[in-house]
């Protein structure tokens, strides 16, 4: 290609210098004696120098065992000190981080490491019984297990080693390495659920997370000065990449450690370590909001409250804006691409219910929904707030547009630079986006399509609703029927008041008002706060057989 400058070593430069971890170093030198991690279980604090220096030791120890360029180095870690190091020693030596959530069954996390093939394994101590389970069902045997994070003081088994002989006097120099980094290398593997026990394994390179630090860098925006409590697991991708570690060492500010959510305590620590981000999904934004109004902390010093992982009602919004903070933010986006969309406090709360417009270097669409094919990304439906398709994400700086291992569903998800989403909804004359539900959640009842976040949204305008769920079982004559479990905010709520609340509800057709009704103590949702639908339809054909579902 012919070029009016001579570019070879700026493509030289940008390929193999312009990485995530050489954007670490540079805050290793410049902010060296700064914090970088605190933890205030254990009482420590790592500056950026010390971090560096715990990776480096993780990375020897990897390469004493072989570890290598594109080897997987699986993690089974709470949010704790060891993941932050494990986040950056392996990539150091071209390994691989896979980022497994601590929370899965032992089959689970067996069809994980089938899956992925990791040589070495490294996990919290309080899951010690899973990750023995899980090591005996997996056909794929491990060079390394190394059990870390061990604040409960749990006795290392038997052929597993603890971190911190694992580490232990290795050197704290940078490793040696035989091969250019590259921006295109696979440098972390996150998971995402689905309908199916093995969950999907997301590839994201280097350029990747360099260009997702600088997203959140840019729409908070966060500078070296900052203090980050992401209050959700670190292995999602809103928790690594949403003020977690990727962009919190990148720019060089500080991350604040929570193994477990605790509202009370979360508050607390906002003041004590001046912290000025928080992130959570809005489940936690309600318990702060609940707990704060008992502690009332001074809260002044935040910046923001940054939530994702399910959309943010106008009502929950208002609520936070006068508890919490006036600066809430709320992102929109998936696994694989991250957040795509973004609500900034000037949109809210008036912009709450939808999930906003693209980010700047994104696109996010809505186009119709076929039977048998996809829609092409020009295919879209009516800017009227009212037409619902399915929503589509470009988004090249943040994805690498497929699986691992897994070509069908690379093939399902992708398609001419876009990602189909799977999630419906509408957009108005802005293009702000507001998310209905999901394709695969739609119920045909009496010939009309249908999905259940419109009836949960009207259910929740029941006083004593606190929230509710909405599914469908088989129905002889409409197809299917309406079921709706409800979680009550007050126990003197009945099924005929629900009944009765949606019959006389004007944002119901006639078609759907549900038929079932189950009153229940709790919703089940992925880590990030999404309902799983898909388990309360299983759910609501084993109730209806038993009788626990009542007719309204």
């Amino acid at each position: 290609m012919n070029r009016t400058y001579d570019d070879t070593l700026f493509i030289d430069t940008f390929e193999h210098e312009y990485t995530w971890t050489n954007g670490v170093l540079r805050n290793v030198r410049r902010f060296a004696e700064r914090p970088a991690v605190i933890d205030p279980e254990t009482d420590r604090i790592w500056t950026y120098r010390e971090l560096n220096t715990a990776a480096n030791m993780l990375a020897h120890a990897l390469q004493n065992d072989g570890i290598g360029k594109n080897d997987v180095v699986m993690v089974a870690l709470r949010n704790c000190p060891e993941f932050a190091f494990s986040y950056i020693g392996p990539r150091k030596i071209g390994a691989i981080l896979l980022a497994g959530n601590y929370n899965l069954a032992a089959g689970e996390m067996a069809l994980l490491i089938d899956h992925n093939k990791p040589k070495v394994l490294i996990y919290s101590a309080n899951i010690v019984d899973t990750v023995v389970a899980a090591l005996d069902r997996a056909s794929h045997k491990l060079q390394r297990v190394v059990m870390a994070d061990n604040i409960e003081g749990i006795n290392v088994p038997s052929g597993q080693v603890s971190y911190e002989d694992y580490v232990a006097g290795g050197s704290v120099d940078e490793p040696e390495i035989h091969f250019r980094p590259h921006i295109y290398d696979e440098v972390i593997r996150l998971c995402t659920s689905g309908t199916t026990a093995l969950p999907k394994s997301v590839p994201l390179n280097d350029i990747n997370e360099v260009l997702s630090s600088h997203d959140v860098i840019m729409h908070y925006p966060l500078n070296p000065n900052d203090v980050c409590l992401n209050m959700t697991p670190w292995f999602h991708r809103g928790g690594c990449h949403c003020g977690g570690p990727a962009p919190s060492f990148y720019v060089g500010c500080a991350v604040v450690i929570m193994r477990a959510f605790q509202p009370h305590t979360a508050l607390e620590w906002v003041p004590r370590y001046h912290i000025t981000f928080l992130m959570g999904a809005p489940a936690n934004l309600a318990m702060l909001a609940r707990a704060q109004k008992r502690m009332r902390v001074n809260l002044s010093g935040l910046h923001g409250i940054v939530t994702m992982g399910a959309p943010l009602s106008k009502s929950d919004c208002i609520q936070f804006i006068d508890t919490l903070t006036p600066h809430i933010f709320n992102g929109y986006g998936t696994t694989e691409t991250f957040w795509n969309s973004f609500l900034r406090p000037y949109d809210l709360p008036e912009g709450a219910g939808s999930v906003g417009g693209s980010c700047i270097d994104d696109e996010v669409r809505v186009v119709k929904v076929y039977e048998n094919a996809k829609a092409e990304p020009d295919d879209m439906v009516a800017h009227d707030g009212v037409s619902e398709g399915e929503i589509i994400i470009k988004s090249p700086e943040k994805t690498t547009y497929s699986y691992y291992n897994d070509a069908a569903m690379t093939k399902e998800k992708f398609y001419k630079g876009w990602m189909y989403t799977g999630d419906t909804g509408t957009w108005d004359e802005h293009w702000f986006v507001t998310v209905r539900g999901r394709k695969d959640d739609m119920m045909v009842v009496s010939g009309e399509n249908m999905y259940p976040t419109q009836i949960e949204e009207a259910i929740n305008e029941h006083p004593l609703v606190k929230d509710s769920i909405v599914t469908c079982i088989k129905d002889a004559v409409r197809g299917s029927a309406v079921v709706a479990y409800v979680v009550p905010e007050d126990r003197s709520l009945t099924i005929q008041d629900i009944a009765d609340w949606c019959m006389n509800s004007p944002l119901l057709s006639k078609y759907k008002r549900p038929r079932y009704f189950a009153i229940i103590d709790e919703i089940p949702r992925t880590p990030t706060g999404k309902k799983i639908h898909y388990l309360m339809k299983a759910r609501a054909e084993q109730d209806a057989a038993s009788g626990v579902l009542k007719k309204g």
